[in-house]
């Protein structure tokens, strides 16, 4: 192994860890405010959820019991039961970890993408800065339903890609645009900074000035991003599983627990209300801990979502 390579691996170490240490960082600074201490209580909520949800659902969710229909809230099902007799808190819980799942990984996606085009068009510029910029303009002109329900007609005809997979595609592709503009325009606060000067002069290649002198800058804005997009993930979803095209029954997802609840909302609002309710507290969450990051931080608001 000759003495380049070995740089190389030790230049691709110091850049991991340091854009690790910058996330740890991160992960302590919403606790600098209440907001972003309200809001990371909930999320440790929802994370316990998740993580154990097979184990704290008082029933099998896909159970039907049609002796037991819409039964309101009592000590045996603390949320009811639904129009098939199924226990709507099982359903909660249940349902948590595929919205989360998808949201989370949706989100990671387009964080990714968003990234990767919003610092290398910042730093570039030019030709190149132009068409990516004009690309994303043009997917920002879809609304993020519309273009994510177009793109999923799409995956469904052209792919045999699993529905939960597909629809991760969708959030990744939608919040791409968006992203990348963001991380744009915080690249081109620290492109002209001195330590990046200095690496273009030392000859420096492309791959080490963006992913060693500019991402490592950037993290915290990244990180208030992400999070603000995970709650339009969490959206999306729920509006995705609502019009029938997120996970298929009978596995339970909130958006179709509402769907299939509206019906019947003067003989069970309790099963329409239980997976409303979880969706809202989860938003409520993300957000609080994303304006947490932006506080402390003292960066600007987020322009939001189409």
């Amino acid at each position: 192994m000759n003495d380049s390579t070995v740089r190389e691996k030790a230049t691709a170490v110091q850049m991991l860890v340091a854009t690790l240490a910058k996330i740890t960082d991160l992960l302590k600074i919403p606790l600098r405010t209440n907001s972003g201490r309200i809001g990371l209580a909930i999320l440790a909520v929802y994370s316990i959820v998740v993580i154990f949800g097979p184990w704290l659902t008082p029933y099998i969710p896909t159970e039907y019991d049609l002796d037991h229909r819409f039964e309101s809230p009592s000590l045996n099902h603390l949320f009811g039961t639904d129009h098939n007799g199924r226990d709507v808190l099982s359903r909660v819980i249940a349902g948590a970890r595929s919205i989360v799942f998808i949201s989370v990984i949706g989100t990671a996606l387009g964080i990714f993408l968003g990234t990767m085009i919003g610092i290398t068009s910042g730093y570039l510029g030019g030709w190149f800065d132009q068409i990516a910029m004009r690309a994303m303009d043009f997917l920002l002109s879809f609304p993020s339903l519309l273009l994510a329900l177009l793109l999923i007609t799409i995956g469904l005809q052209r792919t045999s890609l699993d529905e939960s997979w597909l629809i991760i595609a969708v959030i990744g592709i939608a919040f791409t645009p968006n992203n990348s503009r963001v991380i744009r325009s915080a690249a081109l606060t620290i492109k002209p900074l001195e330590f990046v000067q200095n690496a273009r002069l030392r000859g420096e290649p492309l791959y080490h000035i963006v992913l060693r002198e500019i991402l490592p800058n950037i993290v915290p804005v990244i990180g208030v991003e992400a999070s603000l997009r995970l709650s339009f993930a969490l959206l999306l979803t729920a509006s995705l599983g609502f019009l029938g095209l997120g996970v298929q029954p009978p596995q339970p997802d909130w958006g179709l627990m509402v769907n299939e609840s509206r019906t019947h909302l003067s003989l069970a609002p309790w099963a329409s209300l239980a997976p409303a309710f979880a969706m809202g507290t989860l938003v409520i969450g993300v957000n609080l801990f994303a304006d947490g990051i932006r506080q402390s931080l003292q960066l600007p608001e987020d322009r939001g979502q189409k």
